[in-house]
C-alpha cells in the first residue's frame, strides 16, 4: 500500500436534489426513464439483473399488500433529513440493535474502525455502494464512515434487504435507498437516486454483482472521470468487469475481491456450508436424510453446500464442467454426473455456478413431483425461471419466497426465492465469516483510494495475498488467543494502512 495522505472533506449541508445529466452516448437507450414495475429497464451483458421478477415480490414481504410504496412516502430521520428511502424509518431503533449484535462477532473490523479513525484514511472519499443491506454490511458501511468516507447505498438484491437495518443506517445519516420486496423499477430507481444527485458525486464504487457499475457506465459515463476505483465482490460482477477490460471500456482500476483468498476460502465456502441448510429448512421444512440432491458447480460455494448436505445424510451428486473441480468432487466422495442423467430421480437441485440457464425448461419438465429447485449463485438466471411463466403452468405462492409451479398433469415443482440467492433471500448468514470479507473490502477501498497515481492502470486486479494473510491473522488473534497484547494488534492494523 502507498503512504496515506488523508484529505478531509465535509458532507454537504443541503439536501441533495436530483439533477439531469446530459451525455452523448446511449442517448436513445435511456431516452425514457422506467416508470412501470416489471419492465426491463436495460439489458445486461452477462446476465439479467438481480431484480427480474415474474411474480409480485412486494406482496410477500412483511407488510400488507396495499401499503403505500416507500417511494410515495415522505419520511424524516432524527437528523431532520429526507435524503433516503426505506420501508419505515420508525424501525431504526430495532435495526440499531441488530447492528450492535453483529458488531459482537466482527471484532477485527471494529478494531480497524477504532484504531484507524484518527488517521481518517478515507477522508474525502465519496463511496456509492450496491450490496446486500444486512446487519453485517451495516457494520462495514459505518466503518467506512468512521474512516472519513461519505456514503450513499442501495441494495443489490430485491429480497435481501433487512428493512430495520436500512432504517437504522438512514437514521444515522447514511443515504440509503432500499427495502425488501422492491420491484424491478424500484431497484433501478434506487440505484439512480444514489448516483444522480445535486452537490454530490462519487469517487469510489463498492459493488456486488455489477449492476451499479453497469448502470453508471450506461447512463452516467462522465461520472467515471472522478472515480478512483471499483471494488467488486461477486463472481458475476467480476466477470462483467473482465468483459469491460477485454473490450477496452474499463476506464478505472478495479479490485477483484471475489477471487481473493479470504472471500474464496472463507465466505464462499463456510458461509454457504451453514446457510444452505438454514435457507432450505426455513422455506420447505425438508428432511435431508436419504434425499437425493444434485449440486450444479463444485467451486467453493458448491463445496460448502455438498459438505453440509452430506453431513446430514443426503445422497449428493455433482455436475461440473471444470475437470479439476470435478476430480476434487470425486476425491471428496461425490458422484460426478451430467444433470440429464439424474434429473428424473433427484429431490433437490441447487445451482452454484454463476452461469446462465444451468437448469433449463426441458429439465424442469422432467423433474419428479415435489422436487425443490433453488440457487446459491448471485445471478437469478441460473434457473430458467422465465420459461416457467406460460399459460400452461400455474404459479401458486404457498409461503414467503416459496412458489409451487403446477404442470397440467398436476405435478408440482417447488421454486425458492424465484431463483435468486437462497440464503440472503430466505434466511441469514454467519456474521463472523462475512466480517472477514467486509474487512477485505474496507482494506481494498483504502488501498485504491490512497494509491499513488500510476500504481494501478485501467484493469482488474487481484488483492495481494499478503493482505489476505494479515486479515486472517487478525481474526486468529481475536478468536483463538484474545488475551494477546492488544498493543500488538494495534501495530498490525496500522501496518495495513501504511505499507
Amino acid at each position: 500500500m502507498g503512504e496515506l495522505s488523508p484529505v478531509f472533506g465535509g458532507a454537504p449541508a443541503h439536501k441533495p436534489v436530483k439533477k439531469q445529466i446530459q451525455f452523448v452516448e446511449d442517448k436513445q437507450e435511456f431516452s425514457r426513464y422506467p416508470i412501470k414495475a416489471g419492465r426491463r429497464s436495460l439489458s445486461r451483458s452477462i446476465s439479467q439483473s438481480s431484480t427480474d421478477s415474474y411474480s409480485s415480490a412486494a406482496s410477500y414481504t412483511d407488510s400488507s399488500d396495499d401499503e403505500t410504496s416507500p417511494r410515495e412516502k415522505t419520511q424524516v430521520n432524527s437528523r431532520g433529513s429526507t435524503d433516503f428511502c426505506v420501508k419505515n424509518i420508525k424501525q431504526a431503533e430495532f435495526g440499531r440493535r441488530e447492528i450492535e449484535i453483529a458488531e459482537q462477532d466482527m471484532s477485527a473490523l471494529i478494531s480497524l474502525r477504532k484504531r484507524a479513525q484518527s488517521e481518517k484514511p478515507l477522508a474525502g472519499a465519496k463511496i456509492v455502494g450496491c450490496t446486500h443491506i444486512t446487519a453485517q454490511t451495516a457494520v462495514l458501511i459505518e466503518t467506512l464512515v468512521a474512516l472519513g468516507a461519505q456514503c450513499r447505498w442501495t441494495a443489490c438484491n430485491i429480497y435481501s434487504t433487512q428493512n430495520e437495518v436500512a432504517a437504522a443506517l438512514s437514521d444515522s445519516g447514511v443515504a440509503v435507498f432500499a427495502w425488501k420486496g422492491e420491484s424491478e423499477d424500484d431497484f433501478w430507481w434506487c440505484i439512480d437516486q444514489c448516483v444522480n444527485t445535486e452537490g454530490w458525486q462519487p469517487n469510489m464504487i463498492l459493488d456486488d454483482g455489477g449492476d451499479l457499475t453497469h448502470w453508471m457506465y450506461k447512463k452516467y459515463p462522465n461520472v467515471f472521470k472522478k472515480i478512483r476505483g471499483i471494488v467488486e465482490e461477486s463472481v458475476t460482477g467480476v466477470h462483467r468487469l473482465y468483459q469491460l477490460s477485454k473490450a477496452g471500456k474499463l476506464c478505472v482500476p478495479a479490485m477483484n475481491v471475489n477471487d481473493s483468498v479470504t472471500k474464496q476460502k472463507f465466505d464462499n465456502l463456510y458461509c454457504c456450508r451453514e446457510s444452505i441448510l438454514d435457507g432450505l429448512k426455513r422455506t420447505t421444512d425438508v428432511m435431508f436424510g436419504g434425499k437425493q440432491v444434485v449440486v450444479c458447480g463444485y467451486g467453493e460455494v458448491g463445496k460448502g453446500c455438498c459438505a453440509a448436505l452430506k453431513a446430514l445424510g443426503a445422497i449428493v451428486y455433482v455436475t461440473e464442467i471444470d475437470p479439476i473441480c470435478a476430480l476434487q468432487a470425486c476425491m471428496d466422495g461425490f458422484r460426478v454426473v451430467k444433470l440429464n442423467e439424474v434429473i428424473r430421480q433427484v429431490d433437490v437441485i441447487i445451482t452454484c455456478t454463476g452461469n446462465k440457464n444451468v437448469v433449463t425448461r426441458d429439465q424442469l419438465d422432467r423433474m419428479k413431483n415435489g422436487s425443490i429447485v433453488c440457487n446459491m449463485g448471485h445471478s437469478n438466471t441460473e434457473i430458467d425461471v422465465a420459461s416457467l411463466r406460460t399459460t400452461e403452468l400455474t404459479w401458486e405462492r404457498v409461503r414467503s419466497q416459496v412458489d409451487h409451479i403446477i404442470w397440467p398433469d398436476g405435478k408440482r415443482v417447488i421454486l425458492l426465492a424465484e431463483g435468486r440467492l437462497l440464503n440472503l433471500s430466505c434466511s441469514t448468514v454467519p456474521t463472523f465469516v462475512l466480517s472477514i470479507t467486509a474487512t477485505t473490502q474496507a482494506l481494498a477501498l483504502i488501498e485504491l483510494y490512497n494509491a499513488p497515481e500510476g500504481r494501478y492502470k485501467q484493469d482488474v486486479y487481484l488483492l495481494p495475498k499478503k493482505m489476505g494473510e494479515d486479515t486472517c491473522f487478525l481474526y486468529i488473534l481475536f478468536t483463538v488467543n484474545s488475551s494477546m497484547d492488544f498493543l500488538f494488534i494495534h501495530i498490525i492494523i496500522l501496518t495495513f494502512l501504511i505499507l
